[in-house]
């Protein structure tokens, strides 16, 4: 039944795309996102659902849409330049079988994401990609947000929609993209003008960011209370009474700390000390060893890399003996342990070159919204606070999701570079808005140009 269910809303959306192609561009973001092939049970499972819609996409974007207004951007080559890189990596990588299955789902993720923003090309699609991606990733938060308040959840034992430990079911990838999504859910439900009933989107944006902020307690990974402590101190940049939210912030976190299970508790407390848990020593050493495995290979191993790792490090415990404590080292050897950073995972797989593509495609990114940001500061009309929240919730979004990014290895994460095209496509319309306010670079030429001639 419940493939039956998901086959019919897909097919729906499918033969309204006929009509209006850009729905297919939606349903595949919700195909990328959801992965409803991984719901159901039945025969869905093995309809290849999320390559179906990327063609539609395509296709339909080519074929049957216009294409009045679609602009290919820096960025956009950034991207292109990164998918090439990747490419030339793995056909080089150390470990060739590894890499092709990581890259058989990342040129896709990147493909989609300079493709994304050609399509976004008036402001109302901008609205309609965003609210798509805020109601996909709802529909796993949720469903976590729920079993988190019933069960209490658990490090790697919290299932959500389905069992699955990749993609957004990830446990520390889901804590990162959930709170990197809180700004933009709040936008939707504030500024959205799809949704006009502002009560009702209000309630639910409430009751989804509240799901949202249980998924890292229901997960207990400490990444997800990184990305909270990250976007409480960013929304200080915003908000009126500074020293009154703060207080009420630390407020909510003091009534909180008493319904919280003493397994999430006992978890962040090795946030303070790393070499008291196996895992965090575990990162740091990996790091350590990629720095000095891109030394020697500056362009870096291709995908996977790190199964060629191998090395040492020391744990500290505390033992009971009597009445006295006793602090124990213990030497630990691994080897094949992931990045467990999204930095180093880039650094690692693509070199410095790769890396570097990474950088400044987030770079731009943070000061391309800043730059909005600071045109409609003092904004006194509607629009102009409307695009002034919206650059904000992006650059918010992707500065979580770059503090998350450093203890997890998201480096190419679908959902992230899916915001990543929000903010091209976003930037792209508001240049073209500028240059339609702005005044000739030369009047004086207008002034003197022949009537009917070219200034």
């Amino acid at each position: 039944m419940r493939d039956l269910v998901l086959l019919a809303f897909i097919a729906a959306i499918a033969l309204m795309g006929f009509r209006r192609p850009f729905l297919w561009v939606l349903l595949y973001i919700y195909v990328d996102i959801v992965a409803p092939q991984k719901v159901g049970y039945g025969i869905i499972t093995s309809i290849s659902l999320s390559l179906l819609c990327f063609v539609a996409a395509f296709a339909g974007y080519i074929l049957l849409d216009n294409k009045q207004g679609s602009r290919f951007t820096l960025r956009q080559g950034l991207i292109v330049a990164l998918l090439a890189w990747c490419g030339l990596t793995t056909l080089m990588a150390d470990f060739p079988e590894s890499a092709m299955v990581k890259w058989d789902w990342v040129w896709k993720s990147l493909v989609f994401a300079a493709f994304l923003p050609l399509t976004l090309r008036t402001k109302l699609r901008l609205e309609a990609a965003a609210l798509i991606m805020v109601l996909s990733a709802a529909s796993i938060i949720i469903s976590a947000g729920i079993k988190t308040v019933l069960s209490g959840g658990g490090y790697g034992t919290l299932v959500s929609l389905v069992q699955d430990n990749a993609g957004l079911y990830e446990g520390s990838t889901l804590s990162t993209v959930a709170i990197a999504m809180i700004p933009l859910i709040v936008w939707v439900a504030r500024h959205g003008t799809i949704i006009p009933e502002r009560k009702p989107a209000m309630l639910f944006a409430a009751a989804l960011v509240f799901a949202a902020l249980m998924v890292p307690i229901g997960t207990q990974t400490r990444t997800g209370l990184i990305c909270i402590a990250a976007l409480g101190v960013l929304v200080m940049r915003t908000v009126k009474y500074r020293f009154v939210y703060a207080g009420l912030a630390g407020l909510a976190m003091l009534t909180a700390l008493p319904f919280l299970p003493a397994s999430y508790t006992e978890r962040m407390s090795t946030i303070i000390e790393y070499r008291a848990d196996e895992s965090a020593s575990t990162r740091v050493a990996v790091w350590g060893w990629t720095l000095d495995y891109v030394k020697e290979n500056p362009l870096g191993g291709g995908f996977d890399s790190f199964l060629g790792n191998s090395f040492s490090y020391n744990t500290r415990q505390t033992v009971e003996l009597g009445n006295t404590e006793t602090v124990v080292y213990a030497e630990v050897t691994d080897e094949g342990r992931a990045f467990h950073s999204a930095y180093f995972e880039v650094l690692g797989e693509q070199g410095y070159p790769g890396f570097a593509i990474w950088l400044a495609l987030h770079g731009l990114g943070l000061w391309h919204m800043q730059r909005i940001r600071r045109r409609y500061r003092n904004a006194g009309d509607a629009d102009g606070r409307r695009w002034y929240s919206l650059a904000t919730a992006l650059q918010n979004g992707q500065l979580v999701y770059l503090v998350g990014a450093a203890f997890v290895g998201i480096g190419y994460q679908p959902f992230m570079f899916m915001l990543l095209g929000l903010q091209i496509a976003f930037y792209s319309l508001m240049k073209r808005e500028w240059a339609g306010d702005a005044k000739p670079a030369r009047p004086w030429l207008r002034e003197r140009a022949p009537d009917g001639a070219p200034a």
